[in-house]
């Protein structure tokens, strides 16, 4: 397929992507598209994987190593605002995050490696559910699932892409060693008494009061637990309580996220969160449960890997290959990346707004001359491990 058209298919499929974000779990336009697609190119694949909607296809050509490739599928519920004639046909629902295009690319390496002379075997996997565990009973993102179902038992090594709206296009970023944060999202609830506000609040047990107090203790963990030099952040970003002015709240939710670059810190900052949790229970004779809503480790990157791939790097990036350090962004390849040996790459996909808007943002507008060259980096990185 010449260049021209290879790109031109690329801008069909992330365009019509784009317009049927779907959440996590609920990826089935998503599945049933990207399995229209991998019948077309003639390869096999396995739906229904990871809850329902993954997809695993594969290419084996003789014998030898087996790489993995991945894509996310989810979206994230917000309402986009990019003003982009293609823009979300789903109310409330967003390809904010860039998987639009990391699947476009995976299934542009996928046209690419069909083609190819190669002794060995590459898989692809569509995955869902990276941006959380979307009401999972389990509290299991996609890449968990992934994992647990065995479908890396025999891959020697993982490769996966994620769009930088911050880098121009012709740039990679990579972090060796740890790359990206464990993550965990959490639920506070209190469970107090409630009585009269102004008339009798000394027979009530405040949970607002209660809730303040827990806020401002959760506070002091990175301050005084933590080591100044190490990284490590607690937010609540939701405290709900109360119904009416007059009447003491008998029940707050709230809600946040805990960050550390080790798993060390991880564990630690959660048991301080824990212990101040029992003691504002007892000084205040309230119920209070903690819930782990969900809980991703660190992304940890292969030197070996990308020694191996540097070379090919260095060659088809024109604006250079440059290591950054690590960051607090959490992602559910980490669960890949202490399977097997991987990397977890970003790519520039800068538009013309000059990284005016990062991920998650509602304009965020991505540079789709991104995804030839990724879906070629793909390819040869699993070319060039497989040798």
């Amino acid at each position: 397929m010449e260049t021209s058209d290879f790109k031109q298919t690329l801008l069909s499929i992330r365009r019509h992507l784009h317009q049927i974000p779907e959440l996590g779990y609920q990826e089935f336009k998503t599945s049933a598209f990207i399995a229209e697609k991998l019948t077309e190119i003639g390869i096999h694949f396995q739906k229904g994987l990871a809850k329902g909607t993954g997809i695993l296809a594969e290419i084996k050509k003789g014998e030898g190593k087996t790489i993995m490739l991945r894509a996310d599928m989810d979206a994230l519920p917000m309402q986009e605002i990019s003003g982009l004639d293609f823009s979300s046909r789903n109310p409330g629902v967003m390809h904010a995050c860039g998987h639009d295009i990391h699947t476009t690319m995976l299934l542009g390496a996928i046209m690419k490696l069909k083609e190819a002379d190669f002794n060995g075997t590459v898989k692809f996997i569509f995955q869902p559910s990276e941006e959380g565990t979307n009401g999972d009973e389990e509290r299991k993102s996609g890449g968990q699932r992934v994992v647990e179902e065995g479908i890396l038992t025999e891959v020697d090594c993982a490769v996966a892409l994620h769009v930088n709206p911050m880098s121009p296009v012709g740039m990679l970023n990579y972090t060796a060693g740890i790359a990206l944060a464990c993550a965990g999202n959490f639920t506070i609830e209190i469970f107090g008494k409630s009585s009269h506000a102004g008339a009798a609040p000394h027979f009530a047990k405040d949970v607002v009061v209660i809730g303040s107090a827990l806020v401002q203790n959760l506070q002091s963990i990175v301050a005084r637990n933590v080591a100044p030099l190490e990284a490590g952040v607690v937010s609540i970003s939701e405290f709900h309580a109360g119904t009416a002015p007059n009447v003491i709240a008998d029940y707050a939710r709230l809600t946040g996220t805990l960050r550390a670059m080790t798993d060390e810190n991880f564990e630690n900052i959660l048991s301080r969160i824990q212990k101040i949790i029992k003691g504002i229970s007892e000084a205040y004779e309230a119920e209070i449960k903690l819930t782990m809503d969900s809980h991703y480790p660190s992304v940890v990157n292969d030197p070996y890997v990308h020694d191996r791939l540097k070379v090919l790097a260095e060659h088809l990036f024109p604006l250079g290959v440059h290591p950054v350090g690590p960051t607090l962004g959490a992602e559910d390849f980490a669960f890949y990346s202490r399977k097997v040996p991987s990397m977890f790459y970003f790519i520039g996909a800068m538009s013309e707004q000059k990284g005016e808007y990062f991920l998650h943002h509602p304009k965020v507008i991505f540079n789709e001359d991104c995804m030839v060259l990724g879906s070629e980096f793909l390819a040869k990185s699993a070319l060039d491990l497989l040798k």
